[in-house]
């Protein structure tokens, strides 16, 4: 093949191209007429077999690159889902798909709750009937505060007002959610152990400030932020668990197959679980804190909203039982 005459009899079209995708590119696909869209079609195909022509039979790293770049321009036009569709597409996700796989999934959630809850349990009967247990969980500088001062410590470390609050809440919840799911990786066994230590320090924390009288405001605190942060950790622990049993005991599948298929209902429960804790960052970064909003209407708060979640997951469950 002579490669000069070849590169000049194909060079028109490929410029041809050029102008073409980079007129799509900047006024959209839908401002070139119905025939020069086929063209682009017509050339992007041609451009292909001209790119695995000068790939295999190694026409030059500049030339193959040229054509590349070309060919993955073309792709991108023509096969781009228009940016309603990709709306659609989310809200579908979150409006149907997410709900249905909340559902499918009950019993990992429901376990990674139960977890959390027994750790609970125990740290609370453990710190009720041993001092020196709270102070193995829980600092001795927040021990202090709230033995001998009479103060929760959650207002000396969050000002609610500042942004960069949120931000640290959101990065520091969300770290904790991804290492929950990543402890499936080891069986499950690491995200059982998140689970559990999590609820030990919370029954730590409930029995130190119940005994020393400030359990209403510290539940005022907690319950706006935690009716979604603690939910989101459970689903992460709902994901870390389908990891782990894609491990331990893949039933049907092969090991790799299950871990696809589990390993993909995990990724679609972490979708859940982001903007569960940004939403839960902002509550505990301005208004779990603030001394202005009373603490009944805290309250009634994180009621709402842990009513509102629970009606966002049985949408899943409502379509499932609907008529076809």
């Amino acid at each position: 093949m002579n490669v000069k005459r070849w590169i000049a009899r194909r060079e028109p079209s490929w410029k041809l191209l050029d102008q073409l995708l980079s007129q799509a590119e900047k006024q959209g696909l839908k401002a070139l007429e119905p025939q020069q869209v086929k063209q682009l079609t017509s050339l992007y195909r041609s451009v292909s077999a001209d790119l695995a022509r000068a790939q295999s039979r190694d026409l030059g790293q500049g030339l193959s690159r040229q054509l590349q770049q070309l060919t993955l321009r073309a792709y991108s036009q023509i096969y781009q889902k228009p940016r309603h569709q990709n709306w659609q597409a989310l809200f579908d996700f979150y409006g149907q798909e997410l709900p249905r796989i909340m559902r499918e999934t009950w019993p990992y959630w429901a376990s990674a709750t139960g977890i959390f809850i027994i750790g609970g349990l125990i740290g609370w009967w453990l710190a009720w009937g041993d001092p020196n247990f709270v102070s193995l969980m829980l600092p001795e500088s927040l021990i202090r505060k709230v033995r001998d001062d009479g103060e929760l410590w959650m207002g000396s470390i969050l000002s609610g007002t500042d942004p960069t609050d949120a931000v640290g809440l959101m990065i520091n919840n969300t770290s904790v959610a991804f290492r929950t799911t990543a402890g499936g990786m080891l069986g499950g066994l690491g995200t059982v152990y998140i689970l559990f230590f999590n609820g030990l320090l919370i029954g730590a924390a409930a029995t130190l400030v119940g005994q020393n009288n400030l359990a209403y405001p510290f539940w005022a605190f907690v319950l706006p932020h935690g009716s979604l942060e603690l939910p989101a950790i459970f689903v992460a622990g709902a994901a870390g668990l389908l990891i782990g049993r894609a491990l331990l005991f893949p039933g049907q599948y092969s090991r790799t197959d299950a871990l696809k298929h589990y390993g993909l209902q995990a990724a679609k429960l972490t979708f859940a679980v982001i903007p569960m804790l940004v939403l839960a960052g902002v509550i505990e970064a301005f208004f779990s804190p603030s001394r202005f909003i009373p603490d009944p209407i805290k309250y009634i708060t994180g009621c709402i909203l842990f009513v509102a979640l629970l009606a966002y997951g049985s949408l899943g469950l409502s379509q499932a039982q609907a008529p076809e």
